[in-house]
Formats: structure tokens, sequence, C-alpha cells
């Protein structure tokens, strides 16, 4: 298995080159396309509230400045896309409806990469984070500091749909791990399921696993988090579970706990 096309949404700020590094470190071991995707805020979200065909002065102004804004994240997007150096990379700056194309751009794309301020709810991609995540079913990679392809992996298994997900969608990465390990913690939870299972399908697809079955019970996330640490894992292979959102989405316990964390990378799938 492989991935054709890497995706790093961008906000025009801070942590866009980070963000344009870790995608680019992503894509490099497959050959890759890296789809950067300028993500502005949409000016059809202020518009609902004015009238049909009325336009204020103030409204007016709020338009210009939002469009103005966009200009310069744009500017900033381009600059820090310019600053990573990939060849196979693509620029796309995305217009009105904003939501409807960053949603198209994911659908063709393997993998959306993220920092740790969208997956926390911060900054102005925290929207773009819980689209991709919750009505998407993206795929996601959460890059933190020392992100790497190549080196230990950790899964996390309960037997769910969201864990399977996420285990048979992160292959390609697992394939290029030094290291692949599969976490249970069955006393964390009331689902009944067999880690070897997981271990044996990926024996079939050429993935040699380990399985290490964790002893405790309790929150199953600080147990995840400890044992992917014991074997310095730089990434734990994860499902997301959560409610639907009405205006905010609320990740499950088990989810927001792996996001506070520092360490290691999460890929994610919902």
């Amino acid at each position: 298995m492989s991935w054709a096309r890497i995706m790093a949404p961008l906000s025009g700020g801070e942590g866009d080159k980070a963000a344009i590094a870790a995608a680019a470190r992503l894509a490099e071991p497959f050959g890759a396309e890296l789809a950067c995707v300028y993500t502005p805020a949409d000016v059809a979200d202020v518009m609902p509230w004015m009238g049909e065909g009325f336009l204020g002065g103030i409204q007016t102004t709020a338009l210009e400045s939002l469009k103005e804004a966009a200009e310069v994240g744009e500017k900033n997007a381009r600059a820090a896309m310019a600053g990573v150096a990939y060849a196979k990379s693509q620029f796309i700056s995305l217009q009105t409806p904003v939501w409807a194309g960053l949603s198209a751009e994911s659908r063709l794309s393997d993998v959306v990469v993220f920092n740790n301020d969208p997956a926390r709810g911060r900054g102005p991609l925290g929207e773009a984070f819980q689209q991709m995540v919750a009505d998407e079913q993206r795929p996601v990679l959460i890059a933190r500091e020392g992100f790497a392809v190549g080196g230990p992996v950790a899964v996390a298994w309960d037997g769910g749909k969201e864990a399977s997900r996420a285990a048979r969608l992160a292959m390609p990465l697992l394939e290029k791990a030094s290291r692949v390990v599969i976490l249970a913690a069955p006393k964390a939870t009331s689902r009944s399921f067999d880690p070897h299972r997981l271990q044996a399908y990926y024996a079939a697809r050429g993935v040699k696993a380990e399985v290490d079955v964790l002893p405790d019970s309790g929150d199953a996330a600080p147990l995840l988090l400890y044992a992917a640490n014991k074997i310095e894992a730089g990434v734990l292979v994860a499902g997301a579970f959560g409610h639907p959102r009405l205006q905010e989405f609320i990740f499950g316990g088990t989810t927001r706990t792996l996001l506070s964390a520092d360490h290691p990378s999460l890929f994610l799938s919902h």
C-alpha cells in the first residue's frame, strides 16, 4: 500500500511552516504529492444576517477587512510553503464557499496533516480539524515535535469500528515503521476483543506486529500514552471517538486525553 496525496490545511499563521514540514516528511517516503491548502475565513459566514441585496457601511467595512486579511494570509501561507523544500508540492487557495472546497480537497487526499493547535480547538483551523475528523471522516495526522516516518509505531486496539478504520488506514505508515506494537487495554473497556486477530491481519499483509496487553483498568488513554512512550513510539494510531456536534464538536474522553498530550504524534480516524 502507499499514499499518493498528503494535504496540509494552512491558515496564513505562524503554525503553517511546521505543518508543511511535517506533511512533507510524511509525503517524502511515498513520493506523494503535497497539497498545501490555504483555508481563509469565509465571507459567506458573515452574510446570513444581512438582508438580501443590502450592504451597509459597517457590513462593507467588515467584508473589506476580511478580504484584506485573506490576501495577507495567503501571502504568508505561500511564503511558508516556499520555506519548505519539497519538489512535489502544490499550493491551493480556497475561495467561498471555503468549507465545501476544503471537503472536496480532503476527499481526494489520503491523509490530512495538522499540528497541535487545531487539534485542541485553537486558532483559525480548529473548525477545519473538526470538519475533517467528524464530518468528512478523513484520516488525520497530528504532527508533533520530532515527527518522522520510519520509527516505532503503536496501534491502540479495542476491536471497535473507529479503531478498525484507523488500524487499516495506517497500513502505509506501518509498512515503513521499524517496529509495530498493538496496544490493548481489555480491562479499560466493556468490549470483548482479541488483539491477536489484528496481529494476524497485519501479518497477512506483510507487517510484523507485537502485542502488548495492558493489565490495568480505568481510563484507557493514560495507559495507552504510557505504553506508547515506553516503546518510544513516534506515532500512536487510534480511533477518534466523539458525539455529534451542534455548534461545537465534543470529542469523547479518551480522544480528548490523547489530544491534550504532547507526545507522541497521532494518526486518527473517526
